[in-house]
């Protein structure tokens, strides 16, 4: 029999450790709208375009009113404004737009 030792097989083989699993968040989509009111958000119409400002307030159809808002259109500044209302059903998602 041979003695010479053997590559290791491709499973023992050193491989990069996993990518951490993403963060995850417990809590409701409720939980996570009112823990960002009044902090920086983005709000992505349905159009494609960015609305960046501070959440003052919304409501059950996703009204949304804006404080200190920038317009962002491929990613670029387009307007600003003071207070911005944007209507519910242009709403795709808000998102933190600092940590939480």
């Amino acid at each position: 029999m041979d003695e010479s030792p053997r590559p290791p097989s491709p499973s023992r083989q050193s491989q990069s450790p996993p990518p951490p699993p993403p963060q995850s968040h417990t809590g409701s989509p409720t939980d996570f709208l009112k823990g960002v009111v009044g902090k920086r958000v983005v709000v992505r119409l349905t159009s494609g375009v960015d609305y960046r400002g501070v959440l003052s307030c919304l409501d059950g159809f996703m009204n949304i009113a804006l404080e200190q808002t920038e317009e962002h259109v491929n990613g670029v500044i387009t307007n600003r404004y003071g207070d911005t209302f944007v209507r519910g059903n242009n709403v795709l998602y808000i998102s933190a737009a600092e940590p939480l």
